[in-house]
């Protein structure tokens, strides 16, 4: 007999008191683009500086920018190198309203030897026209990148590669996940965060305590990682056991603090590991969706108005239960994490997810989600239209 979708619910071993009900979901989806080759990743900042968060996409052969609020498409970069390009990070470091943009690129994850790429771009007077590129020091198999922000204020670009250099099978050196601190019209100094993990598929820069700047989990072979900067160096904490491909920090209704992730890596599991002060955050792991194909996208954040935080993931290949593709949203039903449901189905088959971002884009406190399709080809807006 086939499993049903409805509802997906795992109940704590202690009852507690049950959590009033979530308010219907509202999402209304808008196609910004349906040409793309396959939307590897996005990133929401402002680029032209009018105070709007706008859209930035890295496509296989192209980097562009859709200007909100009327979405005009902008292209910043051609293609930057033989092979695909991979992720994008914006940000306004320098504080002037207007972001900052690289791009990851020369996407070859069986190549651990000679692939990968990283470019920061400069912007023209007019950044409706295209941005020109300069190559930065690179390890191979480069696969995610993010703007961290320092103690100081400052930012630096993290770049984090999918295998270490020259491994085989997963195994081998270490994964070089380096900092890169911004120098105008230069060639951009790198340092060492960690060279520990050995697939490694995406990472979160979160607010932590105690740490001096962001901190970085990182989702990886060997489990969810805290890196911390302490002065000298980053230090690593292991916060779960199972290999992950996906995570993200969230808040639960008790105002803990909840690591969400998608397990394994590309995985099926949808998992939410409540925070655990005497050890391993796994220790109280539970899983929300087992029905995932291809789990590729993840954020944790408010959308329903409750004060805490929600999940929502995405795969890109058809399930095994639904045989489609899409995003799902989950409500904890206990306000310590330790049961959820799944609450709404946001796309239901016409978004192969391969990455989305959340963000307020039309300035109503209300996130809304930006994801870009890979079997799908699409780059959508679901707006979040809620009571």
């Amino acid at each position: 007999m086939r499993a049903s979708l409805l509802p997906l619910l795992l109940a704590s071993s202690t009852a507690l008191p049950a959590l009033p009900a979530s308010p219907p979901a509202a999402f209304r989806a808008q196609t910004l683009d349906a040409k793309l080759q396959i939307g590897y990743g996005v990133a929401v900042a402002d680029i032209d500086g009018d105070g709007k968060p706008d859209i930035v996409l890295v496509d296989a052969k192209e980097t562009v920018w859709y200007r909100n609020p009327d979405w005009t498409k902008h292209r910043m970069t051609g293609a930057l190198t033989k092979l695909d390009h991979v992720c994008v990070a914006a940000c306004d470091i320098d504080h002037d309203r207007k972001a900052e943009v690289a791009v990851g690129a020369e996407w070859n994850p069986g190549d651990t030897k000679t692939s990968g790429a990283v470019f920061s771009l400069s912007a023209p007077a007019d950044r409706t026209l295209e941005w020109t590129a300069t190559r930065q020091h690179h390890e191979p198999t480069v696969h995610r990148m993010s703007w961290v922000k320092e103690s100081d204020g400052k930012h630096f670009l993290a770049v984090l590669p999918l295998h270490g250099c020259n491994n085989v099978n997963t195994e081998g050196d270490g994964i070089r996940f380096l900092g890169y601190r911004p120098e105008p019209d230069q060639k951009w100094p790198t340092f060492l965060i960690n060279d520990q993990f050995h697939l490694a598929h995406n990472f979160d820069a979160v607010t932590w305590p105690g740490a001096q700047g962001e901190a970085v989990l990182v989702a990886c072979k060997e489990g969810v990682h805290l890196l911390e900067n302490r002065g000298d160096a980053w230090k690593p904490t292991r916060m779960t056991e199972p290999g992950s491909g996906e995570v993200r920090l969230g808040k639960l209704p008790d105002g803990r603090r909840m690591i969400a992730t998608i397990e394994p890596f590309h995985g099926h599991e949808v998992v939410v590991n409540p925070e655990n002060p005497a050890g391993l955050w796994s220790a109280k792991r539970v899983v929300l969706d087992a029905t995932l194909a291809e789990g590729h996208a993840l954020a944790a954040a408010d959308f329903l108005g409750l004060g805490h935080d929600q999940i929502i993931a995405g795969w890109r290949k058809p399930d095994p239960v639904s045989r489609k593709v899409g995003i799902r949203l989950y409500v904890p039903t206990a306000a310590d994490g330790s049961a959820w449901k799944l609450h709404a189905v946001v796309d239901d088959n016409t978004m192969a997810c391969e990455d989305f971002k959340v963000a307020d884009l039309d300035g109503d406190g209300k996130p809304e989600i930006i994801a870009a399709g890979r079997a799908t080809k699409n780059l959508i807006v679901y707006w979040n239209e809620r009571d």
